[in-house]
């Protein structure tokens, strides 16, 4: 007789043990094969979003400062319900005092204050203060905030007629602080400083600084420039690297 060997039979422990490797390695590739998705998912993701960031980031400005106008067009249209949602949108962001809005429809483009308000309780009243039909509607941001995001709309469409056309470069730092953020700092940190001076020491001042409509659309236009000309050949640059960077790993177009 020959002198092989008979294997031992596996235990029901070892079969068992070996059912449950073999299931967490069925799992552990479907989670890596599911991460690989959800990655590759988000590269594609980002790789539009390298094709299409700015006139994915123009339509939200245009959205955004596009509602403010809306508000008082539904107001006009007797729309008064959709009209005050907006306006409730857009209060968390904005002072929305009518003595510094814009108004359409009504006699006049805007109604500086006649006298200095003489308490918060009172410009909370006046803020909720939309217009009428003799008056018109205010916008449902204040004139330097449509100035702000006006510009960056506006200035969005320039980069993105310019930028295959030219080399942009961005602005130094130095000029966007001087000429972009300390100008809206004066004229508004200035209005700010007197009514909290005239407020909590009366006498000292005999009214409070109210700037102007002129002066608040200029610093605001100001900045919201600076930010175009500052950030977007920055983010040019970086999304321009993203893409190539995605097109080498995927071969996408």
């Amino acid at each position: 007789m020959g002198s092989g060997h008979l294997e031992t039979p596996p235990t029901a422990e070892s079969i068992i043990e070996e059912a449950q490797r073999r299931l967490e390695a069925q799992q552990e590739a479907a989670e890596i094969a599911a991460e690989n998705r959800w990655q590759r998912g988000m590269n594609r993701f980002v790789f539009w979003l390298s094709k299409h960031w700015l006139a994915l980031f123009n339509v939200l400005a245009g959205l955004y400062i596009g509602g403010t106008f809306l508000a008082p067009i539904l107001m006009k249209l007797g729309l008064t319900s959709q009209g005050e949602l907006i306006y409730r949108l857009y209060a968390p962001f904005c002072h929305q005092y009518p003595f510094r809005s814009w108004f359409i429809f009504g006699r006049q483009w805007s109604y500086p204050a006649l006298r200095p308000l003489q308490s918060s309780d009172m410009q909370n009243l006046f803020r909720t203060m939309i217009g009428n039909e003799q008056l018109g509607y205010k916008v449902a941001l204040c004139q330097r905030d449509v100035a702000i995001y006006g510009a960056i709309f506006l200035g969005g469409l320039l980069y993105g007629l310019l930028r295959d056309r030219v080399k942009i470069r961005p602005i130094p730092l130095w000029s966007y602080l001087l000429f972009g953020i300390t100008p809206m700092m004066l004229d508004g940190g200035l209005q700010w400083l007197s009514y909290f001076i005239w407020w909590l020491f009366p006498g000292v001042l005999a009214q409070p600084h109210e700037t102007t409509a002129f002066l608040r659309t200029l610093t605001g236009a100001l900045f919201g420039l600076g930010i175009i000309a500052l950030g977007y050949p920055y983010m040019q640059d970086f999304f321009k690297d993203t893409y190539q960077t995605l097109h080498q790993r995927y071969h996408w177009t």
